[in-house]
């Protein structure tokens, strides 16, 4: 899902496999392991989507570039 935020292209999420998918401005895409779904629906509903990646996710859960 594309987000308008100045850091964070797109968000995406897989339930069934609590697996965040992060899209940055400049094309990194990472997918990080473990993400609760009330996570990563606060993350898209947040005003601030990279202050909400840096204080919940970032260094939280695992993850790998994709």
């Amino acid at each position: 899902m594309h987000v308008d935020s100045t850091a964070i292209r797109e968000i995406d999420y897989a339930p069934e496999h609590g697996k965040l998918f992060v899209t940055f401005l400049d094309g990194d895409a990472y997918v990080y392991v473990g993400v609760p779904e009330r996570i990563s629906q606060a993350f898209i509903r947040a005003p601030s989507k990279g202050r909400f990646f840096q204080r919940m996710i970032r260094d939280r859960y695992p993850y790998n570039r994709v």
